[in-house]
């Protein structure tokens, strides 16, 4: 077994562990606290207890996956032979520059360090470390074990070999790639959120809409859709001639909204660049009929799955 350091063990490693034991990788647990990686070791029965349940993972291969886990003596210890580190230590760029660093030290060379970091872009971090071309972000959405999407963030000296690498760690781990082509801050995944949380706090603040039914717009309205397709994908599928015809239908009317924020891009720009021909590529305008039809297939699976839990509950 290729083994992985989780280094930092509170939620977010224990969440990746489970991640990477159940894709079949020895996981070495380490954190400074004392005594923090052993309670993460004995969470472990419940997490994949749990994963059983919901039948995530065959109960039968439960023992295996537990087998997996180990806690390291020292840091050196967990970084033994390793062929990947997932760092999670606390969100301040003095801690993780300290902490890598001494990863870096220790860690064979070229041995690509990760970090779970939601906000702080590595290169803030790992500038002045000897192994910075090893050192990138690698951006788990919370809890990492049950959210497949892993955003992977180089900084401008990330070797692209080390890049590469961590995304095939990452598939063999049975994670959802995003792969961003240069840092910004907050990443990809943080910035859509909070997009919508500004709105969402403007429209609860001004008294447009109660809390709850704001909730509502969300997970009883678009949310359905972007669970399994996405914006652009809903938009190329919500109008006859793809995401080119949505946004001429529609661009002018979102502007008119005043949400955007004054150096926000014109839609039908970034349509001419990019966005129409990817789109076209992913699903050609001749297929957009039967793109719609799964799309409604889908969402009826989704809503009855919704009403059986419900009924549960």
């Amino acid at each position: 077994m290729e083994k992985i350091a989780i280094i930092g063990c509170g939620l977010i490693g224990q969440g990746w562990a489970a991640v990477f034991a159940q894709a079949g990788f020895a996981v070495a647990l380490y954190d400074a606290a004392p005594n923090a990686a052993k309670a993460a070791l004995d969470a472990m029965d419940q997490r994949i207890a749990d994963l059983a349940e919901f039948d995530l993972i065959d109960p039968a291969d439960a023992p295996a996956i537990l087998s997996r886990f180990s806690v390291a003596k020292s840091l050196a210890d967990a970084l033994e032979e390793t062929v990947y580190v997932q760092e999670n230590g606390p969100e301040r760029v003095e801690v993780k520059r300290s902490l890598t660093t001494e990863i870096d030290a220790l860690a064979a060379p070229d041995v690509p360090i990760g970090s779970s970091t939601s906000g702080i872009s590595a290169s803030r971090y790992c500038e002045e470390i000897p192994g910075r071309h090893r050192c990138l972000v690698v951006h788990p959405i919370n809890p990492p074990h049950l959210i497949p999407a892993v955003e992977i963030v180089p900084t401008p000296w990330t070797d692209a070999i080390v890049t590469k690498r961590v995304e095939e760690i990452m598939t063999q781990a049975r994670r959802e790639t995003i792969v961003l082509s240069r840092e910004i801050d907050g990443f990809v995944v943080n910035r859509l959120q909070g997009a919508l949380l500004e709105e969402a706090f403007r429209l609860v603040g001004d008294g447009i809409v109660s809390a709850k039914d704001l909730d509502k717009a969300i997970c009883e309205g678009l949310g359905l859709r972007w669970s399994f397709m996405g914006p652009m994908k809903t938009i190329h599928l919500n109008a006859p001639g793809g995401v080119a015809d949505y946004v001429a239908r529609y661009g002018q009317m979102y502007r008119g909204f005043g949400v955007a924020p004054a150096d926000a891009p014109d839609w039908a720009d970034v349509v001419d660049r990019s966005l129409g021909a990817e789109m076209e590529r992913l699903i050609p305008l001749q297929d957009l009929p039967d793109a719609q039809a799964t799309r409604d297939r889908t969402l009826m699976a989704l809503l009855r799955h919704k009403a059986r839990s419900q009924s549960n509950l």
